[in-house]
């Protein structure tokens, strides 16, 4: 059997990927290819459950205690949904994982990426995703979205100050340039569709594999 892709998307509040991630997920059943669509936190039962708590805005959860929540639900996560649907050649689509504590966690918190990446390998056994597809947007946009979607509430962690986003957008781009190999920066400007388009060109070398 061959063991199915993983696909990560990434980004800051308001880029657009959990669309894109979608989007994704119907074309590649389109083409017939089996594939899941999971979101991270979240996922499974318990993972969802550990979502509540981390999104819930009565909490104060410091950045060092949402690691350790957010590697806990990753965890069930992966050992539950992620690695038995890659093992069976499915492909998984991912609407956030690793990346986004070490981004949120680390850059706009005060986790080291070492202490992140050395809880990913305790509960997750260090997976990372085939390719992970950073989707980029001006904050004026992203603003404007967020006001669309959310109104005038936002959860938790979206309802952090300016400063704290700008600096997960920038651990995000910091990211991308230390792996080149895995990340792919989109840009979620523009239409959905031409978004999308460029989304399917960043994996067309494997859909040539699939017939």
């Amino acid at each position: 059997m061959t063991r199915g892709k993983f696909i990560t998307f990434e980004g800051g509040e308001g880029a657009g990927k959990s669309t894109q991630a979608r989007l994704l997920h119907d074309f590649l059943l389109a083409r017939g290819i089996p594939a899941d669509l999971t979101r991270e936190p979240g996922g499974t039962p318990g993972a969802e459950d550990v979502r509540g708590l981390l999104l819930d805005p009565a909490q104060a959860w410091n950045a060092r205690t949402e690691a350790l929540l957010f590697a806990a639900a990753r965890a069930d996560h992966v050992a539950q949904l992620i690695e038995p649907s890659l093992g069976s050649g499915r492909w998984v689509i991912c609407d956030r994982f690793v990346d986004s504590t070490r981004a949120y966690q680390g850059g706009g918190g005060d986790v080291l990426d070492s202490e992140i990446m050395d809880l990913h390998r305790i509960g997750s056994g260090g997976l990372l995703p085939d390719i992970t597809i950073l989707v980029t947007v001006d904050p004026e946009i992203a603003a404007e979205r967020l006001a669309a979607r959310d109104g005038d509430t936002s959860d938790r962690i979206g309802g952090k100050p300016a400063s704290y986003h700008a600096a997960v957008g920038d651990r995000f781009r910091e990211l991308a340039a230390q792996e080149p190999s895995r990340f792919v920066v989109i840009d979620g400007s523009g239409a959905t569709d031409e978004v999308q388009a460029r989304v399917q060109k960043a994996i067309a070398h494997w859909l040539g594999e699939t017939g």
